[in-house]
């Protein structure tokens, strides 16, 4: 690895640490909250997505038959 290959990583790095200094950290009460809030959305979604799947599974056999 050359000299200027080992320099380029280097300030990549310093780079990189410079930016997840600028980063704003949620709190322990905001990051529960938000986290709280993709998995009932998640499951929600789940839920909607699986009956209107099992709806048009129904739809297709009852026109199949």
């Amino acid at each position: 690895m050359s000299e200027k290959e080992k320099t380029q990583k280097k300030s990549w790095f310093k780079g990189l640490q410079a930016e997840f200094k600028k980063v704003i950290w949620p709190d322990r009460k905001t990051l529960t909250r938000q986290t709280t809030a993709v998995v009932v959305v998640s499951v929600v979604l789940g839920l909607l997505i699986a009956v209107i799947d099992a709806l048009l599974n129904y739809g297709v056999e009852f026109l199949v038959r």
